[in-house]
């Protein structure tokens, strides 16, 4: 009997995540070189991710971003993970599209997320507000239509090049985001692995009430998630210190560091609650030895009958997180 992990493909998302020592341009060109390993390694796509005004994330443009990393590579696909659709008019990310899938036939994947601005001065400024993200069903269909060409509400006006290409759309959601990728017959995109009752849930309801589409004729899952693989479990765990104490960070004072090393961590002298937080930000995440995540991930993949695993692992480190990538691929036999 094969293992569950030979089944799923397996990809990575990087948000281009800023270190101290490495300012954002550094992240973003880092970014590209990570695309070039993670590509070497036979992972199947590479995506980028859309945050603003965010200090410990340089990733703001998405499709410009997925433009040079398509630009860097030769084969593996890539994409949004994703954009944010209430930020942007659906014309415009259409076209924006259209562009990529023109110059990179047949490797463009479009991400789509309701995420709005991480603060109301962040919203103001992006020109849209919470109630935007309410209207993520009839955004999503627009946006759909100026690509099949069936949009009906501007007359003559048409998204080119985008109209009439192929160009594979994803819905990330959590909890409710379900029900919408159910409804619009495209596949789902959820996590994290954490929370793991919430996601079966989620992918129970987009199972069951998926609605098959000229998209996509059946339902399918991608589960994301942070995975570290190393020599030792306390290797694998120290991948997951900087970005825990990041985001412990951001909890207590209301703005996102960048990563800093893992050693520098562990000998900062915390208050009671960054403590706590910083725990959780390490507990449930798949992470250890080589074994050790195999069996992980095993479970994971049976639970939730994943079509994919998106990799989020961000890190200080980026060799041993290079080397997490490459002992993962071992694990799921990509090839090479």
């Amino acid at each position: 009997m094969s293992s569950p992990i030979a089944s799923p493909r397996f990809s990575f998302l990087d948000r281009s995540r800023t270190r101290e020592g490495h300012d954002g341009p550094q992240a973003l060109r880092g970014t590209v070189v990570l695309a070039r390993e993670v590509e070497s390694l036979g992972y199947h796509r590479f995506w980028v991710s859309e945050h603003h005004s965010v200090p410990g994330v340089a990733g703001s443009a998405p499709t410009v971003l997925a433009a040079a990393v398509a630009a860097a590579t030769s084969a593996i696909r890539v994409g949004t993970g994703g954009v944010m659709l209430p930020n942007h008019q659906p014309l415009v990310v259409a076209e924006q599209f259209g562009v990529l899938a023109s110059l990179f036939p047949g490797r463009i994947d479009m991400g789509l997320g309701r995420s709005v601005g991480f603060t109301d001065g962040v919203r103001r400024a992006l020109g849209h507000g919470k109630e935007d993200a309410e209207d993520f069903p009839g955004r999503l269909a627009e946006l759909l239509g100026w690509i099949d060409g069936t949009q009906q509400a501007h007359p003559q006006v048409h998204a080119r090049p985008a109209e009439g290409l192929r160009i594979p759309a994803y819905v990330l959601a959590i909890g409710e985001g379900a029900a919408v990728a159910a409804a619009a017959g495209l596949p789902l995109v959820i996590g994290d692995l954490r929370g793991r009752g919430k996601v079966l849930r989620a992918i129970e309801v987009y199972r069951r009430d998926f609605r098959p589409s000229a998209r996509a004729e059946r339902p399918e899952v991608i589960v994301s998630g942070t995975v570290a693989v190393a020599g030792s479990a306390e290797a694998a765990r120290r991948l997951l210190v900087p970005e825990a104490w990041a985001m412990a960070y951001a909890r207590t004072h209301g703005s996102f560091p960048p990563l800093a090393p893992a050693e520098e961590i562990e000998r900062r002298t915390m208050t009671a609650k960054e403590r706590e937080l910083y725990e959780r930000g390490l507990d449930g995440h798949i992470h250890g030895t080589e074994e050790q995540v195999t069996e992980q991930l095993e479970r994971a993949i049976e639970e939730t009958g994943a079509d994919e695993v998106l990799v989020t692992t961000s890190t200080y480190d980026r060799e041993a997180l290079v080397d997490s990538l490459r002992r993962l691929a071992g694990i799921a036999g990509l090839r090479h």
